[in-house]
């Protein structure tokens, strides 16, 4: 995977082994002037700084430190001493978590999502969406079928890296399920499993 990495660690040990090994895995470091794909954060105070620019993973000195970077909104956290490998694979999934290879129309019948136009349909019936419930919506009809957790959703839906209590996810989904009721496919088609979270039905339940 090839990608403009930030490394603001200012630790020489540190900043020394990963200049030498991460352009050996493919991974090309830049100016802090210049644009890049993630940000390698050497302090919690950090992530403020560089969050709004690209994905932030915090390279901590103390383990319990993690919540903090999780609620300033960094996407991940690794506590020293690291192994580097572990590092690597950590960088890679953030960063295809980032910019997913997602197909630009997503079909679950009867839903149809062109990503593309960021057009929602039911059985030819487009959809009026908010952003949020086209996301949820995008989200549960990638895997339909699936029982997304509320912690999954709104990690993925809304960003919230520590999901405190919220009536944000259910109060969109209602307000999604009463827009698909309102085409005829009926609100059952996206069921709300008890306790759990929100998966996409394969086939409408009509009401």
């Amino acid at each position: 995977m090839s990608a403009t990495l930030l490394l603001t660690d200012p630790e020489p040990e540190t900043r020394g082994l990963l200049e030498r090994e991460l352009p050996r895995d493919g991974f090309q470091l830049v100016g802090s002037g210049a644009p890049c794909d993630l940000v390698l954060a050497g302090d919690v105070a950090e992530v403020d700084r560089w969050i709004e620019r690209a994905p932030v993973i915090v390279l901590g000195h103390e383990r319990d430190g993690a919540v903090q970077a999780f609620r300033r909104g960094c996407d991940d956290y690794v506590a020293r001493p690291f192994e580097y490998q572990e590092l690597v694979e950590r960088i890679r999934a953030v960063l295809r978590r980032a910019h997913p290879l997602r197909p630009e129309v997503v079909d679950a019948p009867p839903v149809r999502v062109d990503t593309r136009t960021r057009v929602a349909s039911v059985a030819g019936r487009r959809l009026a969406l908010a952003q949020k419930e086209y996301e949820l919506l995008l989200c549960l009809a990638r895997e339909p079928d699936r029982v997304f957790t509320k912690v999954e959703l709104l990690r993925d839906v809304w960003n919230y890296q520590v999901p405190g209590r919220t009536r944000t996810l259910d109060s969109h989904a209602s307000r999604l399920r009463r827009k698909l009721r309102d085409t005829g496919a009926g609100a059952g088609l996206v069921e709300n499993v008890w306790g759990v979270g929100y998966r996409l039905l394969a086939a409408p339940l009509l009401e």
